[in-house]
């Protein structure tokens, strides 16, 4: 699994995407304090590695440390190595939050270059849309070469 960007969990961790920044912190927090191998033998030895809490709690307390966030997503990282269950659900967690960065979900959508006939969707992200519409009517006719005027 390609590490969770220091850039990203600091963001997170300092308020980015507001509502939705947080519940993606939230559940990343959540998704560090689960045991090691949570739904699996808990007589199991935990590997000696950091859950990665210690590292999110410190991030915390200062997002704009980026040597904290690099501390986490090496944590992070270390730890899905070990654990493939954690693995699974911090590459379904990154996918989810990645997308959330101030500066990865700015949408800029313009419509120029004439008259559109039809329908304009603006947003970001979309699949599996139809539109059924009516063929656009005809562009204006002008008076010219090869078209006779009607007017004698």
């Amino acid at each position: 699994m390609d590490p969770v960007s220091a850039a990203l969990l600091a963001e997170l961790a300092g308020g980015a995407a507001g509502a939705l920044g947080h519940q993606a912190w939230m559940g990343l927090t959540s998704l560090v304090r689960r045991p090691f191998g949570h739904g699996h033998d808990a007589s199991a030895q935990a590997p000696a590695v950091s859950t990665g809490e210690a590292e999110l709690i410190r991030l915390q307390e200062e997002p704009g440390d980026t040597a904290r966030a690099r501390a986490l997503s090496t944590a992070l990282a270390t730890r899905a190595a070990v654990d493939p269950e954690f693995s699974a659900d911090l590459r379904q967690w990154h996918e989810q939050a990645k997308f959330m960065r101030t500066n990865d979900g700015d949408i800029h959508n313009t419509v120029s270059g004439g008259t559109q006939y039809g329908h304009v969707v603006q947003g970001r992200d979309f699949s599996g849309l139809t539109f059924n519409t009516p063929a656009p009517p005809p562009p204006p006719t002008t008076p010219g070469a090869e078209t006779p005027s009607t007017q004698d």
